[in-house]
């Protein structure tokens, strides 16, 4: 592996995004509490329609407006009353974000869902997932990545002292890349996606977006290479579900940062959240069996929950992101 800067500090440990409760204030302190070396932007689904993953991100695009219709979000002719209340929190949110941290100096991580999970989700206005229309896929993906440099834009105008660092939600690609994703009878499925014109698109969408990208998927078989070969320049994974190391290993050897999952999302029978140095052996056990040397985790890695921490109580989602940064701080001592 040849020397580089990561965009994020040695030890560092961040959320993977959602957390529990309403309160977007709360939430935030929390996160600048917890996290103060790698701060996200929480997401709040509780919130309802338009703070979820899909509306949330459909609020970002660009001259392509959503509608929800039968509980699902669709493209819509004219911008309705659901687009503008994603658009409203995610404003909300951005001025809460500059109030609590207007001299933060640092990276902070933003999240979006990315093109392949959209368009296994959102329908065409004439029926059907967008995935069934390649020529819409790449409209959404255009439509997204515009709509992802305005975002970007608008933090670093409120935080000019911050680094942004975007990720990519993209939790249903395995499926999209496998042909698993089913129709709205449920009787069939979509095509598979070609890997070269996915991989193609998320290179040209993280190429014009301009910032360090982490691609994140929560699912089992995360296609490794594939994200590798998009110029992402890191991968955010469940460790729970990592079976075949061996594209892990040559990707993160070829200079793929990691960020590690390595807390449970949902509290145990016993309701205890792990401790730090549980999840920092959690870490460090994969490391080993990997192969790398210890000097090289600390900068490499950041800890994370295994995914989003909205379905856990309030207070076993505090205590798993203060376990994150602590396991951070035990694995760059060693």
């Amino acid at each position: 592996m040849t020397d580089q800067a990561w965009p994020w500090p040695a030890g560092a440990a961040t959320g993977i995004g959602s957390l529990p409760g309403t309160d977007i204030a709360e939430a935030q302190r929390i996160v600048l509490g917890e996290l103060p070396d790698l701060p996200h932007l929480p997401e709040l689904p509780a919130r309802g329609p338009g703070a979820e993953l899909i509306g949330r991100t459909a609020g970002l695009l660009v001259e392509l407006p959503v509608e929800l219709y039968a509980g699902r979000w669709r493209i819509a002719q004219r911008p309705g009353r659901e687009l503008r209340r994603a658009r409203d929190l995610m404003e909300r949110d951005l001025d809460q974000l500059a109030e609590q941290a207007d001299e933060y100096a640092g990276p902070v991580k933003l999240q979006a869902g990315g093109p392949f999970t959209l368009a296994a989700a959102l329908e065409l206005p004439i029926g059907g997932r967008m995935l069934r229309d390649p020529g819409a896929v790449r409209d959404l993906t255009g439509s997204l990545t515009e709509g992802l440099r305005e975002h970007v834009a608008a933090v670093a105008r409120r935080l000019p002292r911050a680094s942004v660092l975007l990720q990519l939600d993209e939790p249903s690609l395995p499926a999209v890349l496998a042909g698993r994703v089913r129709t709205e009878s449920g009787l069939g499925t979509y095509p598979a996606a070609e890997p070269e014109v996915v991989a193609g698109l998320l290179r040209s969408l993280i190429e014009a977006v301009g910032v360090p990208t982490v691609v994140h998927c929560c699912a089992p078989e995360v296609p490794v290479e594939l994200i590798r070969s998009t110029g992402a320049v890191g991968l955010a994974l469940d460790l729970s579900l990592v079976t075949d190391l061996d594209p892990l290993g040559e990707a993160i050897d070829a200079g793929l940062g990691l960020l590690a999952g390595a807390a449970p999302t949902r509290p145990p029978s016993t309701g205890r959240a792990p401790t730090s140095a549980e999840v920092a052996d959690r870490v460090r056990t994969l490391w080993d069996r990997l192969g790398f040397p210890r000097a090289r985790l600390a900068e490499q890695v950041v800890v994370t929950p295994a995914c989003g921490l909205a379905g856990a109580p309030a207070e076993y989602a505090r205590a798993v992101l203060k376990a994150c940064h602590d396991a951070g701080r035990r694995l760059a001592e060693d």
